[in-house]
C-alpha cells in the first residue's frame, strides 16, 4: 500500500485508542471491569484506569509523534498482545461485555486482536519495502 493509506490507518486507529482509553475512563467503566478476567492480580477498576490512560497516551502518541511512529506502532502492537489474555478469558468465563453475550461472538471477537496488532505495525511502518540503492 502507498504512504498516505498507512498514514491513514496511523491516524485512524491513534484516534481510537484515545477515544477507547476515553471510554475506559468514564462511560463504559463497568463493561471493561467485567473483561478484567477473575485470576488477574490487580484490582479490575485500578486495571480499567491503568490501561485506558495507557490507550490515550499511545493513541495520542500514534497521532502526534510521527516521528516516533515505528516505535509507538510496536508498542501499541505490545499493547494488543498483552491485552489479548482477557479477551481469552472473557470467552473461557463466558462474560458479557459489550454486547458480546454468546460463546460465537466472544470467540469472533478474538480474532480481531491478531488483526489489531497487524495495523499497529503497519501504521507504524514495519512492513516497508526499502528502497534499492
Amino acid at each position: 500500500m502507498v504512504p498516505a493509506a498507512r498514514t491513514a490507518v496511523r491516524l485512524l486507529l491513534g484516534a481510537a485508542m484515545v477515544g477507547a482509553g476515553l471510554l475506559h475512563l468514564t462511560t463504559q467503566r463497568q463493561e471493561f471491569r467485567a473483561q478484567v478476567p477473575d485470576w488477574f492480580p490487580v484490582d479490575p477498576d485500578l486495571t480499567v484506569l491503568a490501561s485506558g490512560v495507557v490507550e490515550i497516551v499511545l493513541g495520542a502518541a500514534f497521532v502526534a509523534l510521527p516521528g516516533r511512529r515505528r516505535l509507538v506502532g510496536a508498542l501499541l502492537a505490545a499493547f494488543f498482545v498483552v491485552v489479548f489474555p482477557g479477551n481469552v478469558a472473557q470467552y473461557v468465563e463466558g462474560t458479557d461485555a459489550f454486547g458480546l453475550d454468546t460463546d460465537r461472538a466472544r470467540l469472533v471477537r478474538l480474532f480481531f486482536q491478531p488483526l489489531l496488532v497487524l495495523l499497529a505495525l503497519y501504521g507504524g511502518g514495519w512492513f516497508r519495502r526499502t528502497r534499492r540503492r
